[in-house]
């Protein structure tokens, strides 16, 4: 796939990027790299590996990371409950040798996402979203996966890759990857989207929705991220329930009383939606009229 055709089937996905997010991209498919995405939550980086695995037409496999994750989950483990009905059915009809290496076979082997991935028969997207919060240790261990598209198994041994997955990993920054990991892979950045990009996506994915609303939409959202006193950012998932929120209550224009109405749909905590009513009211707060409170035309 040449970078035009990537960059003409990330837009028939309704996927919106830049030039060098589509050549990143395009370039570690190319070169069978693993590719990790960093940037803070909400802005699109899982988004990617969904779309990705959609325009290649391959099956998405996810690895959710999460703080105490092990080999067992991520990797493989044994079906034990399987595994002791064959001892007590072969009792005495198998040699104890043959036995114990008939249950450390095939049969027994419970695969995980990883073992998944690099087993298939087809080409797979392998997503490890949020490598951040695993612990260091497991991603030592992710190590010889990245580099060598293989994994060891002590009852087995090394099993290598059948096919090449399309891997992605991606990070909040919630801790320092490790240099060993991040040398393994091409790597990406995504910040939230610019004005003229929230527009573009609003525009691509509620049509229906007026013009204008989705413009001042747009603005308001980079308020609200540029704000200090916004504890949690708004994602673009967040920026299209807000529009969808406001349309269906036929609204056509952010006035301070539609933001205070539907401010539950772009913020979920109280203290933000507090500091959104606050600007909205016209009062003064602690971002300095940052929020998106006040009425752009």
């Amino acid at each position: 796939m040449e970078l035009e055709l990537l960059k003409k089937k990330l837009d028939e996905q309704d996927y919106i990027c830049d030039d060098d997010l589509a050549t990143v991209l395009y370039v570690a498919l190319k070169l069978g790299r693993p590719l990790l995405i960093e940037g803070a939550a909400g802005v699109g980086k899982t988004q990617i590996a969904k779309v990705m695995a959609a325009l290649l037409d391959r099956e998405l496999v996810r690895l959710q990371c999460y703080e105490g994750l092990d080999e067992s989950k991520a990797l493989y483990e044994w079906n034990y409950q399987k595994q002791l009905l064959a001892i007590q059915v072969n009792m005495g009809n198998k040699n104890p040798e043959e036995l114990t290496r008939s249950l450390f076979s095939d049969e027994y082997l419970l695969e995980r996402p990883l073992l998944q991935s690099i087993r298939s028969e087809k080409e797979v997207v392998l997503l490890i979203d949020e490598i951040d919060k695993a612990d260091e240790e497991f991603e030592a261990f992710l190590l010889e996966l990245l580099s060598e598209m293989q994994v060891s198994i002590p009852e087995i041994g090394t099993v290598k890759s059948r096919t090449l997955p399309f891997v992605v990993l991606t990070s909040n920054r919630s801790r320092p990857l490790s240099d060993a990991l991040r040398r393994r892979c091409a790597y990406l950045y995504i910040d939230y989207p610019t004005v003229e990009k929230e527009l573009a996506i609003l525009r691509r994915k509620l049509p229906h929705v007026d013009d204008q609303l989705c413009a001042q939409v747009a603005l308001a959202l980079h308020n609200l991220r540029s704000s200090e006193a916004i504890l949690k950012k708004p994602s673009i998932a967040e920026a299209l329930d807000w529009a969808a929120a406001l349309d269906a209550l036929g609204i056509r224009e952010l006035t301070p009383e539609a933001m205070t109405a539907t401010a539950g749909f772009v913020l979920k905590n109280n203290e933000d939606i507090a500091i959104l009513a606050q600007t909205a009211a016209g009062h003064s707060c602690s971002c300095d009229g940052h929020c998106g409170g006040h009425h752009h035309g």
